[in-house]
């Protein structure tokens, strides 16, 4: 009983000091109570992973958010949706342009004629002629642009579809981190 009445009293004088210490001077009791008015520290970003099997290894964060792992080549590929249609492709900083063959323009609904191909342009298989194209949607999970420009080369002269800077640049962040590619709009 002595126990609880001596809590008793402990808790009624901090109870009175409270508001003393405060009156006397504010700036120190906040100082003194700073511990206690901290902001809770954030909870960790659950992870989502994807359920498409073709997107092996993808994962799909919170929000506009992607992860991209690094693949056995070195390179960042993923599967996107382009104009609906999926594809294949593999993240290209060096490319200036989202690039794809002609057989793929086609396949996503772009139809180009021979007298589109004016432009010549430097790849990694060396000069060829280019149609210039404007991508309608381009999306990888939950992150989607509308209106990406592109570059169309022949099927001969581009086997793969490259995501290039086009898309990358208007993206809030792109980078490297442990071996993947976080992609963020």
């Amino acid at each position: 009983m002595k126990r609880l009445l001596l809590a008793l009293c402990a808790i009624v004088a901090a109870a009175t000091a409270v508001p003393l210490v405060y009156q006397s001077d504010p700036e120190r009791f906040h100082d003194m109570a700073s511990w206690a008015l901290r902001p809770a520290e954030p909870e960790p970003v659950p992870v989502v992973m994807l359920a498409s099997p073709r997107e092996t290894g993808v994962r799909q964060l919170t929000g506009r958010r992607i992860e991209i792992p690094i693949d056995r080549r070195g390179h960042f590929s993923a599967e996107f949706r382009v104009n609906g249609t999926r594809l294949d492709a593999m993240i290209d900083t060096g490319a200036t342009l989202v690039a794809i063959n002609r057989s793929t323009a086609a396949r996503i609904g772009l139809n180009l004629m021979a007298k589109d191909f004016v432009y010549k342009v430097d790849t990694a298989n060396g000069p060829a002629l280019a149609a210039a194209a404007v991508i309608d949607s381009l999306q990888i999970g939950r992150i989607r642009l509308d209106g990406v420009e592109a570059v169309v080369l022949e099927d001969k002269s581009l086997k793969q579809t490259l995501v290039g800077m086009s898309f990358l640049n208007r993206l809030s962040a792109f980078r490297v981190e442990r071996g993947t590619l976080l992609l963020e709009q």
